[in-house]
């Protein structure tokens, strides 16, 4: 795939260096709004058994 010329100024350029990297629990601090989902995997768990149903042996065959 043949590039434009728009981009041939930076597309051989080396990433930017920084200084400075951000400590490791600086780093884990942007993450902990996703805190937020923590129980949801045993929600989705219980949702799922209350909707079960026993799937017939055809059903089962069309399903496969």
């Amino acid at each position: 795939m043949k590039m434009t010329k728009k981009y041939d100024d930076i597309i051989k350029c080396s990433r930017p260096k920084t200084e400075k990297r951000m400590p490791v629990l600086d780093r884990a601090a942007q993450f902990l709004s996703f805190a937020a989902l923590t129980g949801l995997d045993d929600a989705i768990d219980e949702t799922e058994k209350a909707n079960e149903k026993e799937i017939s042996e055809d059903d089962k065959y069309y399903l496969d």
